[in-house]
């Protein structure tokens, strides 16, 4: 999974990435601090899987990876070339989602790029920038596909749904909130759209709005209003907070959150958020060898999440040796669940659950 961090300048995104990440990515107060993006690899916490290494003591233990891109800060203009548009809309291509950090609190000391902390506005001034970027991917393929339709009358549906697309997002509309098919959707995968994206918003709060009440923010209570509209996720994250816990023992960070109310570390929090809003889930694979996971999306068959392993494992496919997670924890050992019919042969036609630990039998 590859998260893409934008923000405008100055509202937090660097400090935010370099406290997830402890990637060292700079952060200063002036904009246009981050120019090339900067890249942090994080492993994805699972209770599941350090069990899993406590049972079979492997040789090597490899978690599910995070990648976060911490990407230029934008400007009106940005579509246009305008401050360092051109590269931060390239950089956004490559990811699976967006993590847009919106500032919501207040400091003197903290200049604002447009002066005050206004979160609408600041949501605006990105969704518009990258909806001007989709129109005009959006114009190209309606000229190509009109000049492909003079000999070819099937494509009028093609263009009937690329001419609503683009008014739609004239009006200044992200491609997320347009209504379209399943078909239409999926004709979209040759010309991937900025304002498609999966969106996370992340609400930068102050450290003094979770030691008193968050829901007395409002400017969090407008990007929550932003979030439900559009079908987005939102939580609220301290920067700060991050920053100070990055480099504390497990021990101390459980007790600095808890005398915040909070129970996970943002970090922990993003991930969830990721996994829920892409329908991502973990199966595992285990034994003295490696204890591993594998990030697949939900409904992928047997066949396909092997493919995930090696490209053999899904082609000479024969089936799939199963038991839940919970199962061989209750049991104890993989041998005393298949005594115990626990251990599931399963066909091509299986879909994966989160949590399943698998053997993949094969053949080529």
């Amino acid at each position: 999974m590859k998260l893409g961090m934008v923000g405008l300048p100055n509202v937090g995104k660097s400090t935010l990435f370099n406290a997830l990440t402890n990637a060292g990515a700079e952060s200063a107060n002036y904009p246009f601090c981050t120019i090339e993006p900067n890249v942090g690899i994080v492993s994805v916490p699972d209770e599941r899987l350090e069990k899993l290494r406590d049972m079979y003591d492997p040789v090597k233990f490899t978690p599910a990876t995070l990648e976060f891109v911490d990407i230029a800060g934008l400007v009106k203009g940005a579509s246009n070339g305008e401050g360092l548009g051109n590269k931060f809309l390239a950089n956004i291509r490559d990811v699976d989602a967006i993590i847009h950090v919106v500032r919501c609190f207040e400091d003197d000391n903290i200049v604002h790029v447009d002066g005050s902390i206004n979160p609408r506005r600041d949501i605006e001034t990105i969704d518009l920038e990258l909806v001007f970027a989709d129109i005009a991917v959006i114009e190209r393929r309606l000229d190509r596909v009109k000049k492909a339709m003079k000999g070819d009358k099937s494509l009028a549906g093609e263009v009937d749904f690329l001419e609503r697309l683009k008014d739609h997002l004239s009006e200044g509309k992200t491609a997320r909130a347009f209504d379209m098919t399943e078909e239409e959707l999926a004709s979209l995968k040759e010309t991937p759209l900025l304002s498609l994206k999966p969106v996370i918003y992340a609400a930068n709060l102050s450290e003094a709005d979770f030691t008193n009440n968050i829901e007395n923010n409002e400017h969090y209570k407008v990007v929550c209003e932003i979030a439900k509209a559009e079908g987005s996720a939102v939580f609220p994250i301290c920067a700060q907070i991050e920053a100070e816990i990055a480099d504390m023992s497990e021990e101390d960070k459980a007790m600095f959150l808890s005398e915040l109310g909070l129970e996970t570390s943002g970090l922990d929090r993003i991930i969830k958020e990721g996994y829920s809003l892409l329908g991502l889930i973990s199966y595992l694979t285990a034994g003295q060898p490696e204890v591993r996971a594998w990030t697949i999306k939900k409904g992928t068959k047997a066949p396909q999440a092997a493919g995930k392993i090696h490209s053999d494992f899904e082609r000479g496919f024969i089936r799939a040796e199963v038991v839940s997670f919970d199962d061989l924890m209750a049991c104890g050992s993989m041998n005393a669940a298949k005594e115990k019919g626990l251990v599931r042969s399963e066909g091509k036609d299986y879909v994966m659950q989160d949590g399943d630990i698998v053997l993949f039998r094969f053949n080529v």
